[in-house]
């Protein structure tokens, strides 16, 4: 799709990705279409991560589970004439916003200028701080059920550890959530070794961020929360110094 400029008196949507949280991880241009809305809609806790361009806008904010709400507060301030940013974690294609714009505006069949503005992803973002665990194929899985049947995750995380695919987990545990992770180690440690590397990254770029480089045996359910991410390595992830490296076969190449 073509980008999408704007005209006075016509309103757009852009489904913003803002990164894991820091402002230095945002994208040019995503500062630049900051700078630009006239309204920011999005989950609370994001909004306050975008402070910094509330100056002369209209500022429109919800808590969890009210993403329906926010798309359409958003597109109702467009189709007022408004350039709107919805505001999205990390990227919004990835477990974001950006499904729910596109498929709110086509029930509405009233089609607006829209565009998606990619972000760091957590697992990009982890996997960047621990080293270089995502150089082969890998899947990412979220293990919150409140949208998806727990029994078609299972299926996936089933078909995901048999492959040796790298697997990252996103929405692991909440304080409702317990058991998922649980069952998600279980089903990992039937298929690869106990000494598979996992990497947990918990408040990725913002204040008291952690990261936890154990084994899927070692794995303690504990640390994690919703603030968590975690990685699985496959059968050529390996710990060089103090980074995690799934090995890409460069090594033949060099003997």
């Amino acid at each position: 799709m073509e980008k999408y400029h704007h005209c006075p008196g016509s309103g757009a949507v852009f489904v913003l990705g803002i990164g894991p949280g820091d402002k230095k991880y945002r994208t040019l241009y995503a500062e630049e279409i900051l700078s630009k809305c006239q309204a920011l809609v999005g989950y609370h806790k994001y909004l306050e991560l975008v402070r910094d361009h509330f100056e002369h806008k209209q500022i429109f904010s919800s808590g969890m589970g009210q993403e329906i709400l926010r798309v359409e507060k958003a597109l109702e301030l467009a189709e007022e004439g408004l350039i709107v940013g919805v505001v999205s974690s990390g990227d919004p294609g990835i477990y974001g916003m950006a499904g729910l714009v596109l498929e709110l505006m086509q029930k509405r069949e009233k089609f607006l200028p829209v565009e998606i503005i990619p972000g760091v992803s957590a697992g990009q973002y982890l996997a960047a701080k621990v080293g270089a665990p995502l150089m082969l194929d890998f899947a990412c899985v979220s293990l919150s059920d409140l949208l998806i049947a727990w029994e078609k995750i299972e299926g996936r995380l089933l078909a995901l550890a048999q492959s040796d695919l790298v697997t990252v987990l996103y929405n692991p545990r909440s304080k409702k959530r317990t058991w998922q992770l649980k069952r998600a180690k279980e089903i990992f440690l039937r298929f690869r070794p106990p000494h598979t590397w996992v990497a947990i990254g918990k408040n990725l770029s913002l204040d008291r961020e952690k990261f936890i480089l154990t084994t899927l045996k070692d794995l303690n359910l504990e640390v994690v929360d919703m603030r968590t991410t975690l990685i699985i390595g496959n059968d050529t992830t390996q710990k060089l110094g103090d980074f995690l490296v799934s090995l890409r076969g460069y090594a033949r190449k060099m003997t």
